[in-house]
């Protein structure tokens, strides 16, 4: 099987880069847990979609796998880095985190972490 994560984050970056928050909501499963930027969990994809919808248009993102598992067939995950940010200059270097599994016929997200990285240091 070739590790579905490369897929999924090249999905995950067209929609989030298209500002499409639809189609990111449905990158998800029906039961996603997702930890952005914010203090809150969330769970599910209306509410993906919602924090997507926020996310001010003209922002993109970089990502880059850093490292994969699977546990058998049906779930996968690994740790990507990722810069999001936009032609003003602003920008959020973060570690993200996802558990994929086998849904509905695709691979989509049963969780999302993100960890800002401190650049200071």
């Amino acid at each position: 099987m070739n590790h579905p994560m490369p897929e999924v984050l090249r999905r995950w970056k067209a929609a989030f880069d298209g500002h499409r928050p639809d189609d990111m909501a449905h990158l998800f499963t029906a039961d996603a847990l997702f930890q952005g930027f914010g203090p809150t969990v969330l769970t599910g994809r209306d509410a993906v979609r919602g924090y997507y919808e926020a996310v001010p248009p003209g922002r993109t993102a970089q990502a880059t796998v850093l490292h994969t598992y699977t546990i058998g067939e049906q779930v996968a995950g690994g740790f990507a880095d990722v810069t999001f940010g936009d032609a003003d200059g602003w920008e959020a270097r973060v570690h993200l985190s996802l558990v994929l599994r086998h849904d509905e016929g695709r691979w989509r997200i049963r969780q999302y972490h993100v960890s800002r990285v401190d650049t200071a240091r």
